[in-house]
């Protein structure tokens, strides 16, 4: 065990990523098992990570890291281990890549049953679904998500500002003074292009190639988060990577499911499970019609974030596919989107209908909303795009 503290204080000690503040004040830390859900490379470890730095001394040995990948696991129990940390003075036992461990939720909830002096906090890909698949951890578990920065987030960490995050309706509400006072300290708009192509994914801050990274973890989350998890055969990976492709060069866009049956030569019933899948994955997102959901097919599929579409085609972006995707992404925290109407692209929390443009011509609907990129601060119904970035 010694040695578990021995790299638990050298990763300490070398992290360098900034504290996602907002999570981190979210989060009832007085649960005894807390779940960490994100999409592979939004920050799950350096989180884990922060919040040990910020509230325990690591000479005390009362909180420690672990990650159940560790071949030292094969042999060893979490359950034995736990006992252990426990019985030596520890408090909080972090763990992470929890599903690479078998049993893991039986075990998670036998030290949850029986260490009630022992918190527990894992992390876990947004593949897995806690309480659904793991009964043994229902009315157990209390899961957070953990999503990659926002806009507000990566600004503040360029600029070295402090800006707070907003509601929906407080946007909406306020939109001109909350601007002009950004605006006085800082130009988002100098900022807003890096972020759509690199800034959502923290890694973007080590010193190697964004796009040759991004590409790395979007096959991994292929390869692990959705074939191991979802325990699908390895021999049909090249189906799934040909689907997220063809999705990826053309979102947003209405699947032709049968069309993309014949491509990958499978099931229209299967194309639509591996769309779930990917949508599970964080690869993309699916928007539907009001009073429209899974199984049936999505009114729009969009990439999930504007970073995952520049590693596909760099050279064939679609600035508005760009646009759009950012106004996806970043609302869909604590918002409903379903596909607009009245000219419009999406239709917010069933009552208000947003156009995304880059600039304004010609007449203005006042019965819509327009999110328009090129503005700094708007006026009325004309809200900055770059402001739905404050959501978080």
């Amino acid at each position: 065990m010694e040695a578990f503290f021995k790299t638990h204080n050298y990763l300490i000690e070398h992290l360098q990523s900034p504290v996602r503040r907002g999570l981190m004040d979210e989060i009832n830390w007085n649960d005894r098992l807390i779940g960490i859900k994100g999409s592979r490379g939004v920050g799950k470890t350096t989180f884990l990570l922060q919040y040990a730095r910020e509230n325990f001394d690591p000479n005390t040995k009362e909180c420690l890291y672990i990650n159940l990948n560790h071949f030292y696991f094969t042999e060893r129990s979490l359950i034995d281990f736990a006992s252990e940390f426990r019985a030596k003075g520890g408090k909080v036992l972090l763990i992470d890549q929890v599903f690479k461990y078998p049993e893991w939720s039986k075990e998670l909830r036998f030290c949850y049953d029986n260490y009630p002096d022992l918190k527990i906090v894992f992390s876990g890909s947004s593949v897995m679904r806690l309480k659904e698949e793991n009964p043994d951890l229902s009315g157990k578990v209390v899961s957070y998500n953990l999503r990659g920065f926002s806009f507000r987030e990566y600004l503040n960490l360029m600029s070295g500002a402090s800006f707070p995050a907003y509601s929906f309706e407080t946007i909406l509400e306020n939109h001109q003074e909350i601007a002009k006072q950004i605006c006085d300290e800082v130009r988002p708009l100098a900022f807003f292009p890096d972020y759509l192509h690199h800034g959502f994914y923290p890694f973007f801050l080590e010193k190697r190639n964004f796009s040759e990274n991004l590409l790395k973890t979007m096959n991994m989350m292929l390869e692990v988060d959705v074939l191991y998890i979802k325990q699908i055969e390895q021999s049909y990976l090249p189906k799934l990577r040909k689907l997220l492709y063809l999705l990826a060069t053309t979102a947003p866009c209405t699947p032709n499911v049968s069309q993309l049956s014949k491509e990958i030569q499978t099931s229209r019933a299967t194309i639509m499970n591996y769309i779930k899948y990917l949508t599970d994955a964080r690869l993309v997102n699916m928007m539907y019609r009001v009073g429209e959901e899974f199984p049936k097919k999505p009114a729009r599929v969009y990439m999930y974030n504007s970073n995952l579409m520049y590693p596909i085609r760099p050279m064939a972006v679609n600035p508005q596919a760009v646009r759009e995707t950012f106004f996806f992404n970043q609302m869909q925290k604590d918002n409903r989107l379903n596909e607009g109407v009245r000219n419009a692209h999406f239709l917010v929390n069933l009552k208000h209908n947003f156009r995304i443009e880059e600039n304004l011509k010609g007449k203005i609907n006042p019965e819509l909303y327009y999110a328009v990129e090129k503005a700094e601060v708007g006026g009325d119904n004309i809200i900055p795009l770059w402001l739905f970035g404050f959501l978080y």
